[in-house]
């Protein structure tokens, strides 16, 4: 696991509030579980688990123990299992505190673009929509740049969309950032030994100096 995925993990989990009911997406997402420190918050799974635990130590893996993505996990005591009706309610009834999701783009106006590329023909929804339009606040943990270098922080997105105006906040492995009424990104935090012209080169959108006069956008509504 490259340690970048890891870094950006641990910095997501570190925000996430004390006693929130939270999902955890495929990939960087899900990589979250291992590092929140509150006994208190509470990891829900879209296969039907509410009190994920992180990985399981090697050799201990139950092969009917899995996340969203397939991959071994473990349960907290009082966590509790139940079927995708009870799941997709949790979800979509608005009772999660945070979503944290993957992405291929973030738009500075807080769309969301993570679940087809249009230069491939496959590609499913999935629960992406349903997390997006019902949890409390949305965020996203991602790399910076695409494979090929290509910016994934834009003025708007140009993949398909998953939702419209829901990223209150992004987690890469050069920053954090949120995005903002007036179109731009405000820069909160840099990762350790990058710069603002670095982060800016490689966004495709403005960025500003984090400042107390905006309020990020996709935490107005559900929060």
């Amino acid at each position: 696991m490259p340690q970048e995925r890891i870094d950006i993990a641990r910095r997501v989990a570190a925000d996430i509030g004390r006693g929130w009911s939270v999902n955890l997406g495929i990939g960087i997402p899900t990589l979250c579980a291992q590092f929140i420190a509150h006994p208190e918050t509470l990891v829900q799974s879209e296969n039907g688990i509410l009190g994920m635990g992180g990985p399981p130590p090697p050799g201990q893996e139950d092969p009917d123990l899995v996340d969203a993505g397939k991959r071994p996990a473990t349960i907290v005591p009082g966590g509790c299992f139940f079927d995708s009706l009870m799941s997709f309610g949790l979800i979509r009834g608005g009772h999660l505190d945070l979503a944290v999701l993957g992405a291929f783009q973030v738009g500075a106006n807080s769309d969301l673009a993570n679940w087809r590329l249009p230069q491939k023909s496959t590609g499913a929804l999935g629960g992406a929509a349903d997390l997006a339009a019902g949890a409390r606040r949305v965020w996203v943990a991602m790399e910076h740049v695409g494979k090929g270098g290509e910016p994934r922080l834009l003025r708007t997105c140009s993949y398909p969309l998953t939702a419209r105006g829901v990223v209150g906040r992004v987690y890469t492995d050069l920053a954090v950032l949120e995005p903002r009424s007036d179109g731009r990104f405000e820069l909160i935090e840099l990762a350790e030994g990058v710069s603002f012209d670095e982060v800016q080169e490689r966004t495709d959108a403005e960025l500003v100096p984090a400042t107390a006069a905006q309020t990020p956008r996709g935490e107005h509504a559900r929060a």
